[in-house]
């Protein structure tokens, strides 16, 4: 069966999706947006690890799946790293009644 788009178009798309999370963590000051542009970035790679396996000519059929299954585990680690994020932006909140990175300054040592 014939591709629907080209591998350009799934790296354009990974690209994108790089550039927006990058530019939410740098711009954002609330934790639990910079943790949502974390996971675009986190699932940029993973788009990107799909479309390398899906275009790429495939040399023995147990490596046909192998960018999905580390795409898999993409999604998995980017799971449990938003659970532990959110995790200690709840108890933070919890002392500083707020979510905004700068006002989280007492921790300083």
């Amino acid at each position: 069966m014939p591709a629907l788009f080209s591998l350009q178009s799934y790296l354009l798309l990974s690209a994108m999706l790089f550039v927006i999370g990058l530019i939410i963590v740098l711009t954002k000051n609330n934790a639990i947006q910079i943790i949502m542009g974390i996971e675009l970035i986190f699932n940029a790679a993973a788009i990107n690890f799909v479309a390398f396996s899906c275009f790429r000519p495939h040399l023995l059929d147990t490596l046909q799946m192998s960018g999905q299954v580390i795409a898999i585990f993409v999604i998995v680690v980017a799971a449990a790293d938003a659970c532990a994020a959110l995790a200690i932006i709840l108890s933070l909140f919890r002392v500083f009644k707020t979510t905004r990175i700068q006002n989280i300054n007492r921790l300083k040592g």
